[in-house]
């Protein structure tokens, strides 16, 4: 019996929104959907391409209408990613703020959009000070609040002096990361800070010819490039465990710095691609690139 692959898009505008999955239309023609992005662990925005085949043309219109950036509507349009297979259920990949959603011209009309974290509170502006001091934990909570984001705090709290920030909502990761030796970034609907160059805790994913590795492990200037089946167990910012058998001499314990992910409902593509550094502590002066 296959594992047949289940894929979910959940779009959201103001209070409205759409969801298109692997269920919908035709069993035997469903919608075509493809998604492949990437994320980083730093203050770069994760990043997001999706191309839907296949939609009812009200749908498709729909979409384009209240999707699109260029109108006086100013609420936050976002999207969901949701991938996994029948036997383990599903799991959210990507989240994030429409930049884009543009169909392509016939005969073969495609959705395409693009998507891209913390986009919307680029535009929303923001002034915040504090007294002679605060801790960390509670600036970061703030920043959390402020843009709808849960926080994963697993930095040495301390105190910071003097706070204060002017500019966009989105900039004060930038600012967070600039207060110390701490890694800021924003994953899915998470702000994480943590010490930087340290893994976060939990996160030990294996990683095996058993366990999903597709194909052999690249040796990278900062580290390793495996490529892996779409899993939940990878973590920006985690531990990846490699145990690889044509290449012993690179096994051992990782911190992932990047991810990237490619989700296809009909082609081959459902996988992962994990880049990971066993030496984060060397980059402190020289950030890992984005």
């Amino acid at each position: 019996m296959f594992d047949d692959r289940i894929v979910k898009l959940v779009f959201t505008w103001g209070t409205e929104s759409a969801t298109i999955d692997t269920s919908m239309g035709d069993p035997k023609e469903p919608p075509l959907i493809v998604a492949t992005g990437s994320k980083f662990v730093d203050v770069t925005q994760n990043e997001c391409s999706i191309q839907i085949a296949n939609l009812s043309r009200q749908l498709r219109n729909s979409l384009a209408t209240n999707l699109t950036p260029f109108d006086y509507n100013q609420v936050r349009k976002s999207v969901q990613v949701w991938a996994g297979r029948i036997s383990t259920g599903m799991f959210l990949r990507y989240q994030g703020d429409i930049v884009t959603a543009v169909p392509s011209q016939p005969p073969d009309i495609i959705m395409n959009i693009r998507s891209r974290t913390m986009q919307f509170y680029k535009n929303d502006l923001v002034a915040q000070s504090y007294g002679i001091t605060a801790p960390l934990s509670q600036i970061s909570q703030n920043i959390a609040s402020q843009m709808g984001l849960n926080l994963q705090f697993e930095a040495t709290d301390r105190n910071i002096a003097n706070y204060a920030y002017n500019g966009s909502t989105a900039g004060q990761v930038t600012k967070l990361q600039s207060l110390g030796a701490v890694d800021a970034y924003v994953d899915d609907n998470t702000l994480v800070c943590k010490d930087k160059g340290v893994a976060l805790t939990n996160t030990a994913f294996v990683l095996s010819p058993d366990s999903g590795m597709i194909g052999q492990v690249e040796l990278t200037e900062y580290g390793i490039r495996v490529k892996c089946l779409l899993s939940p167990g990878v973590k920006l910012g985690g531990i990846l465990t490699l145990q690889s058998v044509q290449n012993p001499s690179l096994n051992g314990n990782y911190t992932i710095y990047r991810t990237g992910f490619e989700i296809a409902t009909r082609d081959v593509a459902f996988y992962d691609i994990i880049e990971a550094t066993k030496y984060p502590q060397m980059f402190w002066t020289n950030s890992l690139p984005s």
